[in-house]
């Protein structure tokens, strides 16, 4: 269904601006665009208040509409959560500028010297789900990266995407960019995300973070290339030579820590090996948790634990809920998660370096871990300051988007009167 001609006009204006903001962003200085970071982390941390009481009418909101625990947790700010945000504008601050890295340098026989350089992908669009941080690790890392952003949020968290975009406006200001730098739709209507998806004169790529029925809608509709970020149907293996307390630690965090973020675990593989010695005593801790824990077979005998059914395999729940399977060994782990993971992250807990090895090799997803929590899964947690999400495809970008993943690159090359033969 076509968008209402009011939608389109809007979206057409925001995309007109952002293309021009986006030729002034390409020969912005590394401290302007700095200084435009930290300014707009003073204004959100100076903000607090004005931005939880924003948050507090989309939380009322999102009982209303019915959301589960875990995605009101997602939704939430609290202080500690809006100083994180704060934080991770000024760590994309401190972050070397990626613009102008030279990634190559030769020269031909010819006389020719060609250089490879990374260069701004233009107008990023980002179109997300219910955590409003987004609105700020998104306009943070286009903005570092020499990018305009249209933002396009939840209509669960419509209050506070725009208490925050106001910080990042403000910062922009003070910067002397241009205001269009980063735009946030203002209206709720969904017809803004389809008119989004096919505004190839103005978006040169769609980053979609949300749930499976936003992915597949932007992926199925999009006449802009997408970087699609998948579900997180994240696995996390206990190999028969596993380590009993790092298990214990990690799966317990895995589930616990956030249920509702993509780098949650969904699924526990446990080697009939290790089973048939140690048992699987970090379940009895999930459900004493309050995790629901559906089992297979050989699990349920085990107190709290009930029954799985074939749809629990390859779910993303985002709740207190887990699935867990017994597998007759390493490759039949892998194969357990080729069948039903996403390429998002997938772990292993061992102690023996050959199986890790083989485990790192033989499967595909975007991160792969040993001995760690999946919950690390971050962009932050790499190092990157922020994230705009994981991305799980395997052309330009993959695994956590940073500002350097939302560059491209172009060919610089220079003679002395050099002709071709």
């Amino acid at each position: 269904m076509d968008a209402p001609p009011g939608i389109d006009q809007i979206m057409r204006e925001i995309g007109t601006r952002a293309r021009a903001a986006a030729a002034e962003l390409a020969t912005a200085s590394s401290e302007q665009k700095d200084t435009a970071l930290r300014a707009a982390a003073d204004a959100i941390w100076a903000a607090r208040d004005a931005i939880a009481a924003e948050n507090a009418r989309d939380m009322d909101y999102g009982r209303d509409k019915g959301l589960s625990p875990a995605m009101l947790d997602r939704l939430r700010l609290d202080e500690e959560r809006i100083r994180a945000m704060a934080d991770g504008l000024r760590a994309v601050a401190t972050q070397d500028d990626p613009v102008g890295t030279v990634l190559a340098d030769w020269r031909r026989p010819n006389g020719l010297h060609i250089r490879r350089v990374r260069t701004p992908i233009g107008v990023i669009g980002v179109i997300y789900e219910s955590r409003p941080n987004v609105t700020a690790d998104a306009g943070a890392l286009c903005l570092k990266a020499g990018n305009a952003a249209i933002l396009r949020g939840g209509s669960e968290s419509h209050h506070s995407a725009q208490a925050i975009h106001g910080c990042l406006a403000a910062g922009l200001g003070a910067a002397g960019l241009p205001a269009a730098a980063i735009q946030l739709v203002p209206v709720r209507d969904r017809a803004a995300v389809g008119s989004m998806l096919t505004m190839t004169d103005h978006i040169d790529v769609i980053v979609p973070r949300g749930g499976k029925g936003l992915v597949a809608r932007v992926q199925a509709e999009a006449r802009v290339p997408v970087f699609a970020h998948l579900e997180g149907i994240v696995h996390i293996y206990v190999d028969r030579d596993a380590d009993l307390l790092k298990a214990h630690r990690v799966i317990l965090n895995a589930k616990t820590r956030r249920p509702g973020i993509c780098g949650a675990v969904e699924c526990i593989l446990v080697d009939r090996g290790f089973f048939d010695a140690a048992g699987a005593p970090f379940l009895a801790e999930l459900v004493e948790a309050g995790v629901e824990v559906r089992g297979c077979d050989t699990l349920q005998a085990l107190p709290g634990v009930i029954p799985a059914g074939e749809e629990d395999w390859g779910r993303e729940f985002l709740d207190m809920i887990v699935a867990a399977r017994v597998v007759d060994g390493i490759d039949a782990a892998i194969a357990h998660i080729r069948r039903y993971g996403s390429n998002h992250t997938d772990a292993i807990i061992t102690e023996d370096d050959a199986a890790a090895a083989h485990f790192f090799s033989r499967l595909d997803s975007a991160i792969l871990m040993r001995n760690a929590s999946t919950q690390f899964a971050d962009g932050g947690e790499f190092g990157m300051g922020a994230e705009i999400g994981i991305a799980t495809g395997k052309l330009h970008a993959r695994g956590p988007v940073g500002a350097e993943q939302l560059t491209s690159f172009k060919y610089l090359v220079e003679g002395d009167g050099a002709i071709r033969a």
